[in-house]
């Protein structure tokens, strides 16, 4: 077996998923894999944070953000057209984000929780519904 295809199943076993799992995809501006630290130096957490370009207030707003639960999700550059995707499972389908841009940075604060100030949680877009991608299975 060769590494590629022994990759590409590897990556489908730990997931858990068929090929034929509904799969939700959402594009943002900006992909951010943030480790938050405490004053001591010591991991809190990973997380992935997604942006969207505002052209009104000239910055990056918060859309969505969950917790980077294994390397999986680390967003990967997809060399066909140089956008990052980071990829997991979602309860009973596959999410899939498209960032054009991607960071990786390393904090004593949460970014995400700072952004608050700038665009609260109820304002956000957030990430498509699951329910569109069961829908879509379905037909």
């Amino acid at each position: 077996m060769s590494g590629v295809t022994f990759s590409v199943a590897a990556l489908w076993m730990v997931l858990g998923a068929s090929p034929s799992a509904p799969v939700v995809e959402d594009q943002v501006d900006l992909i951010e894999v943030n480790h938050y630290y405490d004053s001591q130096g010591r991991l809190i957490f990973d997380q992935i944070i997604f942006y969207e370009w505002s052209q009104c207030d000239a910055r990056f707003h918060v859309t969505a953000w969950r917790l980077l639960k294994n390397s999986w999700q680390v967003p990967r550059k997809r060399w066909s057209d140089g956008t990052y995707t980071t990829t997991w499972r979602d309860g009973d389908i596959m999410r899939s984000v498209v960032g054009r841009n991607m960071r990786e940075t390393w904090t004593q604060y949460d970014p995400e929780l700072v952004e608050r100030d700038f665009l609260p949680r109820e304002y956000r877009r957030g990430l498509s519904p699951k329910i569109d991608a069961l829908a879509k299975s379905e037909n």
